[in-house]
Parts: C-alpha cells; structure tokens; sequence
C-alpha cells in the first residue's frame, strides 16, 4: 500500500473526527447530547445538510459563513479539523498502523477537546477527564511505554502533585490555585503516560505556561493580571512527552554537562 495513500486515508479520517470534536467542544460545557440533535448552525438553528458539513472542505466552499443567514463561522471549526488530522498523521510516523496508534489517537483527540474548552470556558469537563482515568488505565494492557502498573503510579503521581501543589499554594496566598479539573487532567495523562510522563508533562506545562505568562505580561502590561487556563498547558506537555519524554528528559538532564 502507498505511504501516501495512507498519509491521505489518516488525514481525512482525523478531519472526520475533527468535525466530531468541535461538537464535543460546542456541546458538552453545557451538558448536551453530543449525537442530538442533528449539525446545525448556531445562529439561525437551521440544520446542516451533509453537503455542507464536510471537514475543512465546506468551510472553505462557504466562506467561513453559514449558507442560510450568513453568520459568521467561527475559524475554530476549520482549525480543529486541521490540527486533528495533522495529529494523527504525525502519529502515524511514530506508531505505524497499530494499536498503540489509534490508543495515543484517541487520548490526543480528548486533550484537543479539554484545550479548546478550557481556553473559552475555563473549565474541564469531569464528563472527559474521569472516564479517561479508567480508559486510560485500561489502555495501559495494550500500549508498550507504560504498565498497568507504572499507569496506576501515574494516577497517583499526576493527581496527587498537582493536589499538593493546589492546596501548597491555597495554604500560603489563601486564594485558589489549580483547579480540581487540572488535577483530575494530570491524572488521566499519568494514567496514558505513566509517573514519568506525568510529571514530565507538569514540568513542560509549568514552562510552556510561564513562557506565554511572560509574553502577555509584555504585551498586555506587567500589572495586569490574568486567569490563564492550565489545561491547555497541560494537554501540550502531555503530548510532547508522549512522543519525546524520554529525549526531554535526557537533554533536560544533561544540560551544562
């Protein structure tokens, strides 16, 4: 079979399920069905005809605007079916056609959905993040980075530093730190990923989360103060270690030797 045919099969099919993931990301903050009702558009409620719901295609062919009332279509749509479908691809190159392929598939595409739902909601949905701790541990059997042993450490160690952390920093500023949703998140990831990966993705969220801290103090001013979600964060880290953990932590480890 092609490289190629393959590279275009996994391209297209995680658009589809890009296209799924904006429902999950539209519905479930607020405790929708996610299978009812039928596409439709936000606006004007008018339901979405198949011709016009293909993934990255039609919103193009539309203009970015819906076909009845011209409402504008959130680029949102179009960037989650991309990213989608490129995450897929690039897991491809690092798993083949396999099990552990369509497993770490099914654990990026939950951490697409936290992200784009923690950045507009600020929250993450226990609907995700707890029956992902048990999924993940059974994903554990079937996956050769980490052991159903290592994954139930993971749950542990992932839910329980980021605990510590929440409730050290709730003790000393008497304001609220982490959120339960955080804990429950890093859980679920020390389950996918094992004690390491979790505590390699809270060691790269911390960083990436500081670096865009950094910039937003410069560009927004030093004494302005923001509520930035952590999951993003988070869910980055998580799927960087999932493909480089172990050479982060080597370079990390080596660094001025």
């Amino acid at each position: 079979m092609s490289e190629w045919f393959i590279l275009l099969s996994l391209f297209i099919f995680g658009s589809i399920i890009g296209s799924f993931l904006n429902v999950c990301i539209l519905r479930i903050p607020g405790n929708m069905s996610i299978t009812y009702p039928a596409s439709h558009c936000p606006a004007c409620k008018e339901p979405i005809p198949f011709y016009f719901n293909i993934p990255l295609i039609s919103y193009i062919i539309l203009g970015a605007k819906c076909r009845y009332c011209k409402a504008p279509i959130s680029f949102q749509y179009f960037f989650v079916e991309l990213i989608t479908s490129l995450t897929f691809v690039l897991l491809y190159f690092f798993f083949g056609i396999s099990l552990p392929l369509f497993l770490a598939f099914i654990f990026s595409a939950a951490l697409i959905v936290i992200t784009f739902i923690d950045i507009e909601h600020q929250i993450i949905p226990d609907r995700i993040s707890l029956p992902g701790i048990i999924i993940c541990f059974i994903f554990s059997f079937f996956v050769p980075w980490v052991t159903p042993f290592d994954s139930a450490i993971g749950i542990l160690a992932g839910g329980g530093t980021l605990y510590i952390f929440a409730e050290g920093y709730h003790l000393l500023t008497q304001k609220e730190g982490m959120g339960g949703g955080d804990i429950k998140l890093l859980a679920m990831i020390g389950a996918f990923l094992g004690w390491k990966g979790a505590l390699t993705t809270l060691m790269l969220g911390a960083f990436i989360g500081s670096f865009i801290g950094i910039i937003l103090v410069i560009f927004k001013g030093k004494n302005t103060k923001y509520a930035i979600p952590f999951g993003p964060f988070l869910s980055t880290g998580a799927f960087l270690s999932l493909l480089w953990g172990e050479q982060i932590v080597y370079y990390y480890l080596n660094l001025g030797k």
